[in-house]
């Protein structure tokens, strides 16, 4: 592997520093979200249960049991029931871009080097090829050796930048689809709060109903 790693020249530097910038981020989101997606369908569940009994108190307490971005989000609106919709809708869109900020860290790192380490590739293909012309027009055709050292650190890059954007990029795209489920997840207990809000309006509900959800759905992820 280090002969590889030797043969690639100067490039496979930065392209080191990706690899491991890329494998670092990758753990730590994966470690993130599978805290952030645990017990969610658990906590709905128990949310509808304690607003169909109108019990508040039992559903801020579900939502202390299964913390996360769903948890959060729905906890906030709990706790302003009573309030004018306008405040709590407010609450829960406050709570939302709080939480979608903390599940898209990380993502513009991996979308960066996914683009990038094919980029450096490419660039050490340059390097190499001259490196080979230079070498050439030294000794000409008598040291096909000399001229086949640029050609193996331009092939060398090139595989090693798309060996690392590759898997980076499939990370990203797992990760993009997991925050956009997490999101409609907590569009789902925003939604719960809502009705419920309404419900225990009872009679006021044909003129303080809440008909939309507030929208909760991110910015592409890498655009922020």
């Amino acid at each position: 592997m280090w002969t590889y790693f030797d043969k690639g020249g100067p490039v496979m530097w930065p392209l080191l520093g990706l690899s491991v910038l890329g494998v670092t981020v990758v753990f730590w989101r994966w470690w993130a979200l599978r805290q952030a997606t645990s017990g969610v369908h658990t906590l709905i569940q128990s949310l509808r249960g304690a607003l169909v009994d109108g019990d508040i108190e039992a559903a801020i307490a579900a939502c202390d049991r299964h913390p996360g971005p769903v948890a959060s989000i729905v906890k906030a609106g709990l706790v302003r029931v009573g309030r004018p919709k306008d405040e709590v809708e407010l609450a829960l869109q406050d709570a939302s871009a709080h939480e979608l900020s903390l599940l898209e860290r990380g993502l513009p790192i991996l979308a960066t080097v996914a683009m990038i380490a094919p980029l450096l590739g490419f660039l050490g293909t340059v390097t190499g090829m001259i490196n080979s012309f230079e070498a050439l027009a030294s000794v000409g055709l008598n040291n096909p050796a000399a001229v086949a050292q640029g050609i193996s650190e331009a092939l060398i890059t090139t595989a090693a930048g798309l060996i690392i954007a590759i898997p980076i990029q499939m990370a990203y795209n797992y990760f993009v689809t997991n925050v956009n489920a997490l999101v409609r997840n907590m569009e789902s207990g925003a939604n719960v709060v809502l009705e419920a809000i309404a419900d225990m309006r009872g009679g006021d509900r044909g003129t303080d109903r809440v008909d939309d959800v507030p929208n909760l759905t991110p910015a592409p992820a890498g655009a922020r």
